[in-house]
């Protein structure tokens, strides 16, 4: 996701070990009634690494909206399968954009 001057939109994440990770903002998405974001690690030279992470979004503060884990199978599908249909708008928004 990039932001106005297509500078790429970055937070940064604890996880559960303390590992601190900064990552990549893909995408904040709407399914199932919810929101959710995407987020792709960055390695220390700034490319992206790993595998995507996916929080439930809750924008209480625009400065600082809250990530929640998704403990439930269920609304974890439904983001997760949200997610793999903008990925997939993504690459046939870039396949028209070749033509």
């Amino acid at each position: 996701m990039k932001d106005q001057q297509n500078e790429e939109i970055t937070v940064t994440l604890t996880l559960d070990n303390d590992e601190v990770l900064e990552c990549a903002v893909l995408t904040i998405y709407e399914a199932g009634g919810r929101q959710y974001i995407a987020l792709l690690p960055l390695d220390e030279n700034g490319e992206e690494e790993g595998d995507v992470y996916i929080y439930r979004y809750i924008e209480t503060d625009p400065e600082n909206p809250d990530l929640e884990n998704i403990e439930d199978d269920e609304e974890y599908e439904i983001a997760a399968d949200a997610f793999d249909e903008w990925l997939d708008e993504q690459e046939f928004e870039e396949d028209l954009d070749a033509f």
